[in-house]
């Protein structure tokens, strides 16, 4: 029977943040992690077994670049005035995080690797009902997950990001993404400045578990 250790698999599950301000933007990635990573990925469950996942590897400057300024266009006004209103608010961990995102905008084609993963959609109906979406989006968020916890386990970061999305169609263009394949997201990858994350506050669980029923 294979026995984990527990502290360091918590551990790795506690720590496995969402790195904007943290990614190392001089430091390469050597691409046989970036294979590695993605090998553990596909190692993740997938609705009836189809692995309708694909993978992006984008590191060529420019592609970097043109993907950033299609994330600009949505995330620049959007990620301000989320965070005057937060702080405006008072809320402190909000008002952060959506100056680290501002942060990553701006500096998106510095980040040495980007990685989109994919799936295909060639089986979905015309007009997806709830459960038909929930199957897709199952069959692709355990194995981003996967990839990036793994990435987490040799030092680098990562974080999902989906602004560049409302600008599918143009980065599907730029990437030569086939219709029938849906974009779920863009992870910037780097090596991590220091490993030194912490668990983040959340919710208490008794405030967001219900036994047995609602």
């Amino acid at each position: 029977m294979t026995v984990f250790d527990l502290s360091v698999t918590d551990a790795l599950l506690s720590t496995t943040r969402a790195v904007r301000k943290r990614l190392d933007l001089e430091r390469p990635v050597p691409l046989e992690i970036i294979r590695d990573c993605l090998e553990l990925a596909l190692q993740a469950p997938t609705g009836s077994n189809r692995q309708d996942w694909c993978w992006i590897v984008v590191t060529n400057a420019d592609r970097r670049r043109a993907l950033a300024e299609l994330y600009r266009k949505n995330a620049t006004v959007r990620l301000e005035t989320a965070h005057q209103k937060a702080l405006a608010a008072g809320e402190t961990q909000d008002s952060r995080v959506f100056d680290s995102a501002r942060y990553l905008a701006e500096r998106l084609q510095d980040v040495p690797v980007h990685v989109i993963p994919c799936i295909r959609t060639e089986n979905l109906p015309a007009e997806p009902s709830r459960d038909a979406w929930a199957r897709v989006m199952g069959s692709i968020f355990p194995a981003v997950w996967s990839f990036q916890l793994a990435l987490r386990a040799r030092g680098l970061g990562s974080v999902l990001t989906t602004l560049h999305l409302r600008c599918e169609a143009e980065a599907a263009e730029l990437l030569g993404i086939p219709e029938d394949v849906m974009q779920v997201g863009l992870l910037p990858v780097a090596y991590t400045l220091g490993t030194d994350f912490k668990p983040a506050r959340r919710q208490p669980l008794d405030e967001v578990v219900h036994w047995e029923q609602w």
